[in-house]
């Protein structure tokens, strides 16, 4: 017999190795009965997934699997190469192929029962995505996928105690007893956003202090922005007015008219009428994007307190914005009711003060009445909607006994 030669062939078919296999369990006696069946991965272009492979054998008693990735592959693959080869006997040639050893271990499973096709049927998309992620995802996919049926059971478990306890609630106050419940908290839910109040005060500036609304350097940081309010003459004051796009609120256009001829009280109105026009300003905003919402002209400690004092922390699309919610603009109201108090002697219009918040009439009387104020009717200033009934917010002492809401009232003598 002739020396043998070999040939180097590559796969035998396109990127696909030869198989060879040993059975975990032992030897075969009969490999003629044996079926083989492969699965690629549908990835072709990904550098890694497109080589792996799942075979699948089945014999008369049991099935078998293996497959050439995941955590019990065989680390041979990764250590060797191996090749098949294939010799004629008669012309002494041997082909040689490259090749890749299976471990195939049996299937062993008690639910493999014909029902599970309609089961898998009748799942839904995400269910058959999770089955896949279990078979076959990475890593960190079958964390996320534990994660998330974490987080669904934690949800399952906190809604059914929540409803429970709402419903033993229910069941021990009743129905009338939770509404007549709600309507205090109205009243009481607005006075968590008011300013300091000295109940025990001797004078009507003692019950909001002016330094509970502006510290000393936040008061010293205004001198330079209030400079455009201090030298501002008639003329100026009456373009602005005129001016519909004008950037002032009515409140403050009104009062720049009647600044003090004393330099000392000048320069104080008028710092003032530019943190109180900030903070109406301020409360038009909705979600807070910019770190100086209020330009490059608001001194920075003043941003700073209108960013911490009179904005939520919410979380959305991943991040934490700034957003003045109700709560926060029934706060900025309160603020601007106790600034306008201390600018008019302790008693404003507040219906002017309402129209520049774009607040309902019945929520600026809820703040007002918080705020102990007496409320009293009176004409409106000149060209300021003088058609309209106005209504007076005056800080005396005593203060007066602060009343529920007129809605709780009704619903009692509804019950």
């Amino acid at each position: 017999m002739a020396a043998a030669t070999w040939r180097y062939r590559g796969d035998p078919e396109a990127e696909q190795p030869a198989v060879l296999v040993q059975f975990s369990n032992g030897r075969l006696r009969r490999s003629e009965s044996m079926r083989f069946t492969v699965y690629r991965n549908k990835d072709t272009a990904h550098p890694r997934k497109k080589h792996r492979r799942i075979l699948v054998s089945e014999t008369e008693r049991l099935s078998y699997v293996g497959n050439n990735f995941g955590s019990g592959v065989m680390k041979c693959n990764s250590l060797c190469r191996y090749f098949v080869g294939v010799l004629d006997k008669e012309s002494g040639q041997m082909e040689v192929y490259n090749a890749e050893i299976f471990n195939m271990q049996p299937l062993l499973s008690d639910n493999l029962i014909p029902d599970d096709t309609k089961d898998y049927q009748n799942k839904s998309y995400r269910e058959k995505m999770d089955l896949c992620i279990e078979a076959f995802g990475t890593s960190k996919q079958k964390r996320a996928l534990n994660s998330r049926r974490m987080n669904a059971v934690g949800n399952d478990i906190l809604n059914t105690a929540v409803t429970k306890a709402a419903a033993n609630i229910i069941d021990a106050k009743g129905v009338t007893a939770l509404i007549q419940d709600v309507a205090q908290d109205d009243v009481q839910n607005v006075s968590i956003f008011l300013p300091p109040c000295n109940e025990d005060a001797d004078k009507p500036e003692e019950v909001y202090k002016f330094a509970d609304i502006l510290s000393p350097a936040e008061y010293e940081a205004l001198r330079v922005p209030a400079a455009v309010f201090v030298n501002i003459t008639p003329e100026e004051i009456t373009k602005k007015t005129e001016d519909k796009g004008n950037a002032h609120c009515s409140f403050v256009l009104e009062e720049l008219k009647f600044l003090p001829a004393d330099e000392k009280s000048r320069d104080h109105k008028a710092r003032c009428l530019w943190f109180l026009d900030t903070l109406i300003k301020f409360s038009y905003l909705k979600v807070i994007k910019k770190k100086h919402p209020m330009g490059p002209e608001c001194p920075h400690i003043i941003s700073r307190k209108l960013m911490k004092n009179f904005t939520s922390l919410t979380y959305n699309n991943g991040s934490v914005q700034n957003l003045i919610s109700a709560s926060m603009k029934a706060k900025i109201t309160a603020y601007v009711i106790a600034l306008a108090l201390h600018i008019n002697n302790f008693q404003t219009d507040l219906t002017v003060l309402q129209n520049d918040m774009k607040l309902q009439e019945s929520r600026m009387m809820d703040i007002a009445k918080a705020m102990r104020l007496k409320i009293s009717k009176a004409k409106g200033l000149p060209g300021l909607e003088n058609d309209q009934n106005h209504k007076l917010g005056t800080l005396s002492l005593p203060l007066p006994v602060q009343k529920a809401s007129g809605n709780q009232r009704k619903r009692k003598r509804m019950g």
